[in-house]
């Protein structure tokens, strides 16, 4: 909650694809929803499974916007307003460099599907290890109810305890870069028929350099609502791109 009594709107730092890069356009199509924009598009029909499942299985990643997490989301400190969060982020920016991650695949985290780098990259893992580090002074710290909900997914004493130093278990050493197509997916069947279908569907952006142009604000206005593009920096770009610049351009 805010000094008004109103929910805090989260802040998130993501690598996201620029808008009308086919990586981008072909996640839209098949989440239903533009994290650009803000618009949500009708999901395309996939043969054999029902649009109510389809609807669920793409729920989460559609809330939260094709992205791969930097920094998980963050409620600011009550002594941070959202213009210092943005200079902060956009002289940081201004500071680091463009690179490429050499190459995609399909993989299944903790039961549901993505996409993640086919090797390590040395330049990601920095950038999502100094993104943790540097903007930590903004973050509002996780009260006990936060602290229990993570608690209760399972956490080794390693992710415990980076979960109570920088708010989220699963950083620096515990990170693991992934773009989330869908939501958890139990039956061994479903997961195995929905992964041949997102290879098929993402095939043209797998075994290919993957560009990380920008460093991305990402805001959720309150709970249960979707997160959308705050702002771009260009990294190395010296300068902030709103999401609309991007549109306007």
């Amino acid at each position: 909650m805010n000094s008004e009594g109103a929910p805090a709107p989260r802040y998130a730092l993501y690598y996201a694809p620029r808008p009308g890069e086919g990586l981008a356009v072909t996640a839209s199509q098949w989440l239903g929803r533009d994290p650009e924009t803000g618009q949500a598009r009708a999901l395309r029909p996939v043969p054999g499974v029902a649009m109510e499942r389809l609807i669920e299985i793409t729920a989460e990643p559609r809330l939260y916007g094709f992205h791969g997490t930097l920094k998980a989301p963050i409620a600011l400190a009550d002594d941070a307003t959202e213009r210092d969060f943005l200079d902060a982020v956009g002289r940081f920016a201004a500071g680091g460099r463009t690179f490429a991650v050499p190459g995609l695949e399909l993989a299944e985290i903790w039961g549901f599907l993505a996409l993640v780098p086919a090797v390590r990259c040395s330049e990601l893992q920095d950038l999502a290890d100094c993104c943790v580090v540097e903007f930590d002074e903004f973050r509002r710290p996780a009260d006990e109810t936060e602290l229990a909900r993570r608690r209760g997914a399972g956490l080794t004493p390693r992710q415990d305890e980076l979960l109570v130093r920088w708010g989220y278990p699963y950083v620096l050493e515990q990170w693991r870069f992934h773009l989330t197509l869908t939501t958890r997916l139990p039956d061994e069947v479903e997961r195995s028929t929905m992964a041949a279908l997102l290879r098929q569907r993402f095939g043209g952006f797998t075994d290919r350099p993957l560009p990380v142009n920008d460093l991305c604000v990402f805001r959720q206005p309150g709970p249960g609502r979707p997160f959308v593009v705050l702002a771009r920096f260009r990294l190395g770009g010296g300068r902030r791109v709103s999401a609309e610049a991007w549109r306007a351009a």
